[in-house]
């Protein structure tokens, strides 16, 4: 299991600023983009992802009614995956196929209400789940437990998937997380909004090795 930093940022200046404390800890970073419709919060205009000039590759968690509308504003070499809402209001299919071809991996997002079965179709034609574990759209959204055991299920379903989880992810849990087949946790606020980044990442990340090596 690994890590993946996730930056929310409301502004520019922050959405800059947790960039290049990233960048100090880590090769790859998850960035959320929020519209203040699909999620009460609105992100910094996501137009600026064009003209960073970072180390950093990233995905993109896509918490936006109108995915492809975000995406046709979005050119970045960084870019390896976007990951959108099952829930949104797109044609799912279209858009996997657009991601397709513009190079960038497709994944799926799961609100905590959603079941399975509502997506299963879906899962052949992508190979990333990313689980939220809190209703979507904050750092410090309360975490839901009921989630486990969807993830559970799921890995059980589709053994070959890469599961991701976002939200509420702590010391404490990680394990759950662990032992349910988890590939990657998605960790904000408790990285990004310590007085040390780069510290709180060291920590987490070797939680994990101590995890998986015993």
């Amino acid at each position: 299991m690994k890590i993946v930093p996730a930056i929310l940022a409301e502004t520019k200046n922050d959405f800059f600023f947790y960039i290049r404390q990233a960048e100090s800890f880590t090769n790859y970073v998850q960035i959320d983009l929020m519209d203040g419709f699909f999620v009460p919060a609105r992100s910094f205009p996501e137009e600026k992802i064009n003209s960073l000039e970072t180390s950093l590759t990233f995905e993109l968690h896509l918490m936006v009614k109108h995915p492809a509308a975000f995406m046709s504003r979005i050119r970045s070499p960084n870019i390896k995956k976007a990951i959108f809402h099952f829930e949104s209001d797109v044609k799912h299919s279209d858009f996997i196929a657009h991601l397709n071809q513009r190079g960038t991996a497709p994944g799926l997002a799961i609100n905590p209400d959603t079941a399975i079965s509502q997506f299963s179709e879906l899962v052949q034609h992508i190979d990333t789940l990313l689980f939220l574990t809190v209703t979507p759209g904050k750092y410090g959204s309360p975490f839901r437990p009921e989630v486990i055991d969807k993830i559970a299920d799921f890995r059980k379903i589709f053994p070959d998937k890469t599961i991701a989880v976002d939200g509420g992810v702590s010391l404490d849990n990680l394990k759950t997380f662990l032992d349910v087949g988890v590939d990657y946790v998605c960790i904000g606020s408790r990285i990004f909004l310590n007085d040390n980044p780069g510290e709180s990442y060291k920590i987490f990340a070797n939680k994990i090795d101590e995890l998986m090596n015993s």
